[in-house]
């Protein structure tokens, strides 16, 4: 277990952006409840995962609209598959590979990252684009970035980044 906390200290200090280290997508109220360990099986994938998140959405969401709240972000498989049989909001793990489960690619073989998040500007009554909708579309229109999905929840949302097609061509099983 001593070996664990120093393995995460060490996740958590990567830096995946300007803005973001590792440590703001390891919180998880299900693994705080539930004594589990937030630990990636493929630290190096979900690291590069992370940082494609962060350089294509998140960082031009921060600049576009000033700092955002992380809700939740990386998963791990065994806590998400926790989470999934708990009935507490996480999708099944195959429906969360490439997604909230940042290590593992999915049936397709795409990999990708997803974050909860919250836009306080948005949030603050600031007219968005005109509301939710408007919001998202613009999102979708300016970023490579996956559907934005609302939480009613001080209107956090799930949005995410997959790697291009070119760069999966580009990657070999076992090269991450």
């Amino acid at each position: 277990m001593k070996s664990t906390f120093w393995e995460l200290e060490r996740l958590g200090r990567v830096k995946l952006s300007k803005h973001f280290t590792f440590r703001q997508f390891l919180h998880s109220e299900i693994a705080a409840a539930y004594g589990v360990v937030n630990m990636p099986d493929d630290a190096e994938l979900a690291i590069q995962m992370g940082r494609g998140l962060c350089a294509n959405v998140l960082e031009p969401i921060v600049s576009e609209f000033g700092p955002i709240i992380i809700r939740s972000g990386f998963r791990s498989a065994s806590l998400n598959a926790l989470g999934h049989r708990l009935g507490l909001k996480c999708a099944s793990n195959e429906k969360n590979f490439a997604a909230h489960i940042w290590d593992h690619r999915d049936a397709d073989g795409h990999a990708g990252a997803s974050a909860c998040i919250i836009v306080p500007a948005f949030n603050e009554g600031q007219t968005v684009y005109g509301g939710w909708q408007e919001f998202a579309d613009h999102l979708k229109a300016s970023l490579p970035c996956t559907e934005p999905k609302r939480f009613k929840n001080d209107n956090a949302f799930n949005i995410g980044w997959t790697q291009p097609p070119s760069a999966r061509a580009q990657t070999l099983p076992g090269s991450l």
